[in-house]
Order: structure tokens, then sequence, then C-alpha cells
């Protein structure tokens, strides 16, 4: 009796222990949930889910393994998941400053059609002077700006 009660009681523990899901079960259900997670591979093997792919930033690691974690029949994960790395950032172009000599032979040009005007360049800086009509003053300081100074100065006089 007491043989049939101890083969009996195994019986029931290993058919308890076969009942538990299997990884084809486990695997179903992680692919389900983790669909949501493009980039993302779970693999399932004796309970254990290991996580692979590409994630682009922690919280979304982490939650895909809590989401893992939470299924029935996992035992662990082992989140072997890495980081996207960011995106590189284009630094502004430099800004450009064209030289004394050229830019004193572009001003020059621009300015001798504006009769009454003159200009004068030193280090990068134009310095404009002499009088000038209201309406004439926005194209010759958009043209002198053009040539790309480090700074004009308007000493104009309008008249």
């Amino acid at each position: 009796m007491k043989i049939k009660s101890i083969l009996l009681g195994m019986g029931l523990a290993i058919s308890l222990v076969a009942c538990g899901p299997k990884d084809a079960d486990i695997q179903k259900e992680i692919t389900a949930k983790v669909s949501a997670f493009p980039g993302v591979e779970v693999t399932v093997k004796d309970g254990v889910a290991t996580i692979s792919g590409l994630c682009k930033d922690d919280a979304f690691k982490q939650n895909a393994e809590d989401i893992i974690k939470g299924i029935k029949g996992v035992k662990s994960v082992v989140n072997n998941c890495e980081i996207a790395a960011p995106e590189p950032v284009a630094a502004p172009a430099p800004v450009v400053i064209n030289a004394d000599s050229v830019l004193t032979t572009s001003v020059n040009e621009v300015v001798k059609t504006y009769s009454g005007v003159t200009a004068a360049v030193s280090n990068g800086v134009v310095t404009l002077t002499g009088e000038i009509k209201k309406t004439q003053l926005p194209a010759l300081i958009k043209s002198v700006q053009e040539l790309k100074p480090k700074k004009v100065e308007n000493k104009l006089t309008i008249k």
C-alpha cells in the first residue's frame, strides 16, 4: 500500500511538472507581445527568455524585459538588447569672412553705383559713410552683406 502511495505521488509530481508551459507555448505568447517592439527578437530555451536586437533607448529595453518577465512560464530573462547609437548631428557650416583685399575690391564695385557713398574696409569690417536716399539704403546694405564681411557699420546720412 505504501509503495502504491509513493508511486502515485511520484506520478502526480511528474504530471504537474509536465503540465507547465512548454517553450514553444511561451515563445508563441512572447512573439505576440513583442511584435510591438520593432527590431527586438526573443528566443526561449528551458523557460529562459533571451532578448536580442536593437533598442532605441534604455526605457525601451527595460519595458521589453518587464513584459517578458510577466509571461507565465518564463523563469528568467537575459537581456542582450543593444541600444542604438544616437544619430550624428551635423555641425553648422563655419561662417566665411572674405579677406580685406577681396572685400575692398568688391565693396568699391558696389558703392560706385551709389553717388555720395564711400566705403572703407578694416579687419573684415566695412564702414559706409556719406549720404544716401532712404529708398536706396536697404539695397546697398544687402549688397554689402552678401560680400561676407565680418560686420557692416552704417555711418551714412539719409537724405
